[in-house]
């Protein structure tokens, strides 16, 4: 179990450096409450989970929507949720996992993946599944490696995969230490 208390106040040392918006701890809270109702155990994951959160959301820890998405040529299937999805096809790969946990279909409405419940779904199946790029958690993070940059590849190939790797050891050494 994580210590709430602890690990919030470690963020606010790194990578949150002295403060959090209500809004980034609501997203944060809400991605630690699926974490453990999952019965996850890695903390790798969640630690990688949380800095591509943090990236991908413009540092809100919010679903928010890929900016100037609606320009872009796979519009209107453009870059929303925790871990920016896009595409048509991958908005159907998610839609029956989210239409089951929510109602929401992804599909025909796009800016439901924007939805929280959903926007955990996308995040926490894609990268377990590989769902997005093939790739998944378990190849970079397990009993026999932990690779905090190549990791990057499961969402968007080697894209800023340094600085979401410096935040994903950020987080996973507050999460070791919430864990105590």
């Amino acid at each position: 179990m994580i210590n709430r208390k602890k690990f919030f106040d470690g963020i606010r040392q790194q990578p949150f450096p002295n403060k959090l918006t209500a809004g980034q701890v609501k997203g944060i809270t809400f991605i630690l409450d699926e974490w453990e109702r999952r019965e996850w155990k890695d903390l790798r994951w969640l630690a990688y989970m949380l800095a591509t959160t943090k990236w991908e959301t413009a540092h809100t820890m919010l679903p928010i929507s890929e900016f100037g998405g609606k320009t872009k040529r796979y519009a209107p299937w453009y870059g929303r949720g925790f871990v920016q999805l896009t595409w048509k096809r991958n908005y159907e790969a998610m839609r029956q996992g989210v239409l089951d946990l929510t109602g929401l279909d992804i599909v025909a409405n796009p800016e439901d993946a924007k939805d929280m419940n959903a926007a955990a779904y996308i995040m926490f199946e894609g990268m377990l599944e590989g769902t997005f790029t093939t790739k998944k958690l378990g190849d970079y993070f397990n009993d026999r490696v932990t690779d905090w940059f190549n990791a990057r590849k499961i969402i968007n190939g080697l894209d800023k995969a340094a600085q979401i790797a410096s935040i994903a050891k950020q987080f996973y050494a507050d999460l070791v230490e919430a864990s105590k």
